[in-house]
């Protein structure tokens, strides 16, 4: 009798000790994951101001007022530029405060995403076709396994991807074919990545009175396309005195885009965008590099401009050499 009141009190001990190292290692765990979201929404506030300067700084320099200088420590700039570089600060603050308002917060996060794609897509620039080919498959695959792979591992039976896109709601849990209501999370966070540009839908229900819904883009469908836009304007600029390629790209994301969002009113589901946008702007400017006879070029890009210097540079050197004897 007393052994088995000690076996049931060391079982009940061992049952303590299980639940509190489990909520310790959740409450780790949960700290951890809002420590780094909010370490991402820092690092988004800083570059998003930064990339809406460099932005804007191109088009400020057409407004002929604000022009003088101020010293400060053996350096001047220009007061317009102060006063823009106070003005990106303001928008970046701002959303940073009110970033879980979703009446008009949207506004303000979409300015500073699409500052941030542009400056992302202006800084790296893709050497050639080829690293645009493997970069983007690799994503596609990417988005696809987090969109339609994962709901089959997940507990509620939710995309990762969508669930990082539009926030947490996790109110559902999957049980067999149905979903059960579960309670919240008291220690969850609910704070939203900025990672997606945020458009509201123009839905009108008695339902969606107190939530607006949003239509989501992430960042990812436009840096990674625009990667490779970006590239086929700077091979026009550089071999053809045409825009076809930059003209060609533009216009297959434009159809993947819509396409996209056809097959998202069909099935009424998340899409990967990229899914769409990747093949639409791979063989739009692969057509035209193809009925241009330039696909060899176009594929080797800059290596092939490298190659094409170092040949003229022997010729030239050649034609020297028979010059002189």
């Amino acid at each position: 009798m007393a052994y088995t009141m000690w076996l049931h009190s060391r079982a009940l001990l061992f049952s303590v000790l299980y639940e509190h190292l489990f909520s310790v290692i959740t409450h780790s765990i949960n700290s951890l994951f809002l420590f780094a979201v909010y370490v991402i929404i820092c690092v988004f506030c800083l570059a998003s101001a930064l990339s809406m300067f460099n932005c804007l700084s191109a088009l400020i320099q057409y407004i002929p007022y604000g022009r003088c200088r101020i010293s400060c420590l053996s350096k001047s700039a220009e007061v317009r530029l102060i006063f823009l570089a106070l003005f990106c600060a303001a928008i970046s603050v701002t959303w940073a405060v009110f970033r879980n308002e979703d009446r008009w917060i949207w506004i303000l996060q979409d300015i500073l995403g699409i500052a941030f794609c542009l400056n992302f897509i202006k800084t790296l620039r893709m050497p050639n076709f080829k690293a645009c080919v493997i970069l983007l498959g690799l994503l596609l695959l990417y988005d696809v396994f987090f969109v339609f792979i994962t709901p089959f591992i997940t507990k509620n039976g939710q995309s990762i991807m969508i669930e990082v896109a539009a926030g947490p709601s996790g109110s559902t849990e999957k049980n067999g074919e149905n979903y059960v209501e579960v309670p919240p999370d008291s220690q969850a966070t609910f704070e939203k990545l900025p990672v997606v540009i945020r458009v509201p839908r123009l839905e009108y229900s008695a339902v969606k009175l107190c939530v607006m819904p949003f239509s989501l883009l992430g960042f990812g469908d436009i840096i990674v396309p625009g990667l490779l836009v970006a590239y086929c304007r700077r091979f026009d600029v550089r071999f053809t005195s045409s825009s076809a390629y930059y003209i060609s790209c533009t216009i297959g994301y434009a159809v993947g885009m819509i396409l996209t969002l056809v097959i998202l009113i069909i099935l009424n589901m998340g899409q990967p965008a990229l899914l769409y946008l990747v093949p639409c702007t791979l063989l739009a400017s692969s057509l035209v590099a193809w009925r241009r006879k330039e696909m060899k070029k176009f594929w080797n890009g800059g290596c092939y401009e490298i190659m094409e210097q170092v040949d003229n540079t022997v010729s030239e050197e050649n034609i020297i050499r028979g010059e002189a004897q």
